[in-house]
């Protein structure tokens, strides 16, 4: 019973959070960039947590202040790109999307760098923070009110979205304000990946594939889409975890790495689909 609800449960319970917060993260980027590729990693924030999150490991700091330094590294990599490509947001989001793209290539290069130089029996931790370990999260808790905060906010934006998904000119002439829906999105999203980087390391695929495969199976208005893909990607992600601490034991594997062997074939899938 206590490695039920000491280690069992908040361990699932901050898989359920973290795959809702990445999936939501990743369809409002979708609608943001009007992109079916767009994925909560778009705007750098991945990159700017790992890189910070990597110098405090390698200077061997606790888990809460290497944790504290990935939300700092993911909050820098939002203020860069909206500074860099936000201030024509209002018209055109293409210099976000450049930018944030630039960002990531580059924190990716640093990150690369400091892995080289990094003394090789530091490198497992920070292979498997980069891959997703949800080993390391101890705060369920917080990731679970955000989550709820998230889907909340989120909700109150639908009717806008559903009209901003079309194209920005149609959403104008019915009143929606481009520009501060689009910088709403911009920060929902980009706090919800954050969050989740900090908490648990990069875990990839999910936020891109999960709103994108709700879409193909025909869920398209943001009032249900988006509660639906916040409990597809927590379910998705509990089960990744699952199979991630049993398919090898006792050894475990990146979790990141499950949700994109079990993701990939379910897209290819569905792509299938006329």
């Amino acid at each position: 019973m206590q490695i039920l609800t000491e280690l069992r449960g908040p361990r699932v319970a901050a898989a359920f959070a973290c795959g809702g917060l990445l999936a939501l993260a990743g369809a409002l980027m979708q609608t943001l960039f009007r992109n079916p590729l767009a994925e909560p990693y778009l705007l750098g924030v991945s990159g700017g947590a790992g890189l910070l999150a990597l110098l405090g490991m390698a200077a061997g700091l606790a888990w809460p202040w290497v944790s504290a330094l990935a939300f700092a590294g993911s909050m820098l990599a939002l203020a860069l790109a909206a500074a860099l490509g936000g201030r024509l947001l209002a018209r055109d989001h293409t210099p976000l999307l450049l930018a944030g793209v630039m960002l990531a290539a580059g924190f990716g290069a640093l990150i690369a760098l400091v892995l080289s130089v990094t003394p090789a029996e530091r490198l497992p931790g920070m292979l498997f923070f980069l891959m997703g370990d949800l080993s390391w999260s101890s705060q369920p808790a917080l990731l679970w009110a955000a989550l709820l905060l998230a889907v909340a906010a989120a909700l109150g934006l639908s009717r806008r979205l559903d009209v901003l998904q079309l194209s920005p000119l149609k959403a104008a002439s019915l009143g929606v304000a481009v520009a501060p829906t689009r910088w709403i999105l911009f920060a929902l999203a980009g706090s919800c990946t954050a969050l989740v980087v900090a908490q648990v390391g990069s875990i990839g695929f999910v936020g891109l594939m999960v709103p994108h495969a709700l879409r193909r199976l025909g869920l398209s208005t943001h009032r249900i889409l988006l509660p639906a893909t916040a409990l597809a990607g927590g379910s998705l992600l509990v089960l990744a975890d699952a199979l991630a601490r049993t398919v090898i034991a006792p050894r475990e594997l990146p979790v990141g790495v499950l949700t994109a062997l079990i993701g990939v074939p379910l897209m290819l899938g569905l792509l299938r689909r006329p």
